[in-house]
């Protein structure tokens, strides 16, 4: 049986969780009566440890598949948007909207949805209104990163914050290759990821479905596609 993996990026975390603990039950166990106050924050110390516990967790994935243009879900959570909409922070013309809404109990690792050469990576300020919402893409703190694939093909993933999720991580770098079963990043707490797509590509799921981050193949690029940009 594997041993449960915790993301780096919640270890110093879950340290301090625990010290708090520490900090909070023993002086109410040697100071406190009566000793059921000790009993019911002891239990209620310990189920916000394995929430913490719980979210960041890091199942280990490992998607082998043979077609390039298959596009992976970066993220685990519910497709809450496929349509062409007018993206105008990179592209500046019309693209295939993907977005993928993560709540608090998802995995929040990302992971690349394609391989290929990583052109831009960017963070951008904003607001932290509710990831659901649409506008949330064009006016939360967001992250985007652009992919380029061997056929010349560019896609862009924008992870997005959400009303609690206040840090956005991006492991991707300009220059640097972008590999399948590799993480692009991480988000804490709800939030959401955006792809955009040449609009013909084939799509595999629809608004509404549960997919699950390196998974779920939710599309595939057309072999026609030229580079656009």
């Amino acid at each position: 049986m594997k041993r449960p993996r915790i993301h780096r990026e919640g270890r110093g975390l879950i340290v301090g969780t625990v010290l708090l603990l520490f900090l909070i039950n023993v002086p109410i166990y040697l100071f406190v009566q009566p000793h059921w106050v000790f009993a019911i924050t002891l239990m209620l110390t310990a189920m916000l440890l394995v929430f913490v516990t719980y979210f960041f967790r890091n199942p280990v994935r490992i998607l082998e598949i043979d077609d390039p243009n298959f596009i992976i879900a970066p993220a685990d959570g519910r497709v809450v948007v496929v349509e062409p909409t007018e993206e105008n922070e990179y592209f500046h013309e019309k693209k295939l909207q993907v977005s993928i809404f993560m709540s608090p109990f998802n995995v929040h690792a990302n992971w690349y949805p394609i391989e290929g050469n990583i052109l831009v990576s960017e963070h951008q300020k904003g607001r932290h209104k509710g990831a659901w919402l649409r506008k949330s893409s064009t006016e939360n703190e967001r992250s985007l990163v652009v992919i380029e694939t061997p056929n010349k093909v560019q896609i862009a993933v924008r992870q997005v914050a959400g009303a609690m999720a206040r840090r956005i991580v991006t492991y991707a770098k300009p220059g640097h290759q972008a590999h399948r079963n590799t993480h692009l990043g991480f988000i804490k707490l709800g939030s959401r990821v955006d792809m955009y797509l040449p609009l013909n590509t084939e799509m595999f799921v629809a608004v509404g479905e549960a997919v699950k981050g390196n998974e779920t193949i939710i599309g595939r690029l057309s072999e026609d596609n030229d580079n656009e940009q």
